[in-house]
């Protein structure tokens, strides 16, 4: 294991945070416990104070087929799995692409797109170097309780990149901003969405310093140069106090907060 200094205000997808060294774990160390495991801090808001971090270093950013599975490293970029997956006509990765990250990212998250998650094609996660059916994983919509450091995670090949699922689920992320965020701040509420309540409230468009709810997309906080992780929080903040005084609804944050 080594240390890395990051930049997080460069770094995060947010371009918000402090510098940090942060802990680089290489393929046979022994896991620490006492640090908090980030991948490419694409849905992360770092205070300026975050507890210890760690990061698995490109020892995990692997991908091979094994017999009938592919076995992919938690460290491996979303990017780079579809485009293996396009490679080899591998389905089920479809959804994958324009999704920020890394493979344990989506694991620690059930990330996806509408119905497709990654629980729905995942075979297995090595977790604290033991194999754990992910049928035995409890998870649910953007939640996963892996239990532990994830690894690696194991697919069942499946024959048929589909071009035309891809350039349909690529279509549903046209409406996303550009500018610097951390993806989607909440989670949507059963039968309804995030960015409808934020907009019903008078919040998007809404700003505080340079941190403003996305004009494009009321459930993306944007930074608009030098936004602040108080400026963030408070508008946040703000959201979850409006649209619970309005609706009665308590929305649950899809990023992580340190």
């Amino acid at each position: 294991m080594f240390f890395k200094t990051i930049d997080f205000s460069k770094y995060s997808s947010i371009n918000i945070g402090p510098t940090v060294e942060v802990l680089m774990i290489e393929k046979e160390d022994q896991i620490p416990k006492d640090r908090y495991l980030i991948g490419g801090a694409n849905n992360l808001l770092l205070s300026p104070h975050p507890p210890l971090l760690m990061m698995l270093s490109k020892d995990f950013a692997t991908i091979a087929q094994e017999e009938d599975n592919l076995v992919i490293g938690a460290a491996m970029p979303t990017g780079r799995i579809v485009s293996y997956a396009k490679k080899h006509n591998i389905a089920g990765f479809e959804f994958c692409s324009k999704l920020p990250g890394t493979l344990g990212g989506m694991l620690a998250m059930n990330a996806g797109v509408k119905e497709y998650e990654i629980f729905n094609i995942l075979h297995s996660v090595k977790i604290d170097g033991k194999w754990i059916l992910a049928s035995k994983i409890e998870h649910g919509y953007r939640f996963a309780k892996l239990g532990g450091i994830a690894t690696h995670a194991r697919f069942k090949i499946q024959n048929g990149f589909d071009y035309a699922l891809l350039k349909n689920l690529l279509a549903l992320r046209s409406n996303q901003p550009s500018l610097p965020s951390a993806g989607s701040i909440f989670k949507n509420p059963e039968g309804d969405y995030a960015g409808r309540l934020i907009e019903a409230v008078g919040l998007k468009g809404a700003k505080k310093g340079d941190m403003q709810w996305s004009q494009m997309h009321a459930n993306f906080l944007v930074n608009l140069g030098k936004g602040t992780f108080e400026d963030a929080l408070s508008l946040i903040r703000l959201a979850k106090e409006k649209v619970h005084q309005a609706f009665g609804i308590d929305l649950q944050e899809e990023i992580k907060i340190l």
